[in-house]
């Protein structure tokens, strides 16, 4: 038998199965506030700097705005947030938390902690499998990217 053939030993299948665990996790969490995972990932980028450019959205969450435009359309729909064309440029549009959306961050400040206590992880060992992730997600994006070499 093939060791590195082995699904057990597939680094894929096991941050496949930790990101469905997670997913599982936050519906929960989520649902009472009436947000999906996309929907809550754009508005800690909202809390976190109000006033981003659907162009800077996308940019932080690797989303194209196909994806983006209609999560933000139904963002807007539920209250949460105002989409506005740029006075200075027509191009680009602003995304402002509206009041409700300032409101939903105190709901929401119990979610990380939450998520957290359910990993058993300590602080120490959350913060090192961030910063490996997050290294590696750069790392498998600078491999998928074609280079020009000339």
């Amino acid at each position: 038998m093939d060791e590195e053939l082995l699904l057990r030993h597939q680094v894929c299948f096991a941050l496949h199965n930790a990101a469905r665990a997670a997913n599982a996790l936050y519906r929960p969490l989520l649902d009472p506030l009436g947000l999906t995972y996309p929907q809550y990932l754009v508005l800690l980028l909202l809390w976190e700097r109000d006033g981003r450019t659907v162009g800077e959205l996308g940019l932080a969450l690797d989303l194209d705005s196909g994806t983006l435009s209609p999560l933000l359309k139904r963002l807007e729909g539920a209250g949460l947030v105002t989409r506005e064309r740029s006075a200075a440029d027509e191009r680009v549009v602003e995304v402002r938390l509206t009041p409700a959306g300032v409101a939903l961050r105190r709901r929401a400040k119990r979610i990380p902690a939450s998520l957290a206590a359910a990993t058993g992880l300590s602080t120490a060992e959350l913060s090192t499998l961030h910063s490996t992730l997050t290294r590696l997600a750069g790392s498998l994006r600078e491999s998928a990217t074609p280079t020009t070499k000339g």
